[in-house]
């Protein structure tokens, strides 16, 4: 999957240090034990037998995957069943574990839709990737207004981006990639002034990058935009020009035209991995490129570039891979 999202560890480990209960009793709270035997009602195969310890003969608390809090009693903060290859579909019941911080179902066999879950104001984590989920991204999640991490990556989802994801101003990573996403990138993403990673590769999204990208002035450890493999159209924005920590920018693979920033080495000092690869980009490469000292990699190949190759790029010594081919530059 390359660079899993990024979330703050240290945060929710303090979180779930204080989750651990030690329950000896079947009794507790009837909501989410109900709520918790729905679901388990829904999987039709579980060849690892996670899921055997969930009998009445052991609190849920104890049951494997889960964990309660200490602060409230018998009510359920995480639910972790992931890589179990688990088969069957994610249940709207699981949506009434109003304690819940941590959602984690990924790598299984789940399909169906993706519930709402428009009442886990609480949730923290919510990592879905890995499955075979179908239909669109609720709308009702933007009510998780605490989420930090949101992976739904690698399912078969369709539809549109919700446009009001941007309201979910404390997410630092955001994977949505290899699924079937149509329609226009959210302009609110620039609204997650968190965020440290946004990765939408691998869809149908078509129309210009949004400008307001360039906020996300605040992009913390990983600093990673992910936007190859689409259909974008329109010029690479300047915006990105204030991104002074980003590390990786993919925008491989669409169909952007015109020519590039002439003060793109302006971009992050930080700057590892640029890859413009495959697009209908034109004109000559900026001499200011070579000022992008720590690229590892850098990808201008299949496009229109024309003119010579600057010198400027002899000057980037961590330069690992490079790709200029199927361009039309001189000598070529």
């Amino acid at each position: 999957m390359g660079l899993r999202i990024l979330v703050l560890s240290v945060l929710l480990g303090l979180f779930y240090r204080a989750s651990d209960i030690n329950c000896s009793t079947v009794h507790g709270n009837t909501t989410d034990h109900r709520s918790l035997l729905d679901f388990k009602g829904a999987i039709r195969a579980d060849p690892r037998g996670a899921l055997s310890s969930w009998n009445e003969n052991i609190h849920y608390c104890m049951w494997s995957g889960i964990k309660c809090s200490t602060w409230h009693p018998e009510r359920v903060t995480m639910l972790n069943l992931a890589n179990l290859s688990l088969t069957g579909h994610i249940t709207p019941s699981l949506g009434n574990l109003t304690f819940l911080w941590k959602l984690k179902l990924p790598n299984n066999l789940l399909s169906g839709q993706l519930p709402p879950f428009n009442r886990l104001i609480r949730l923290r984590v919510l990592y879905q990737h890995d499955n075979l989920l179908q239909g669109s991204i609720p709308n009702a999640l933007t009510n998780c207004s605490e989420l930090v991490g949101l992976d739904l990556s690698s399912n078969m989802l369709v539809g549109s981006i919700p446009q009001n994801i941007g309201p979910l101003s404390n997410l630092i990573g955001i994977d949505l990639s290899n699924n079937s996403l149509i329609g226009n990138i959210p302009p609110t993403f620039g609204n997650n002034t968190y965020l440290e990673e946004l990765r939408l590769t691998h869809n149908q999204l078509k129309g210009r990058i949004p400008e307001d990208l360039g906020k996300l002035l605040n992009m913390g450890e990983n600093r990673a935009v992910f936007l190859g493999q689409n259909r974008l159209s329109g010029r690479v924005p300047t915006t990105f020009l204030n991104l002074s920590k980003l590390i990786i920018l993919d925008l491989s693979t669409n169909k952007l035209r015109g020519t590039l920033p002439y003060d793109i080495g302006n971009l992050s000092v930080s700057l590892q991995w640029l890859l413009l690869g495959a697009n209908n980009l034109s004109g000559t490469v900026p001499p200011s490129i070579g000022a992008l000292k720590n690229l590892t990699v850098l990808d201008l190949g299949g496009n229109n570039f024309v003119g010579p190759i600057p010198y400027s790029i002899g000057n980037l010594a961590k330069l690992q891979r490079l790709y200029l081919s199927n361009n039309y530059f001189d000598g070529w």
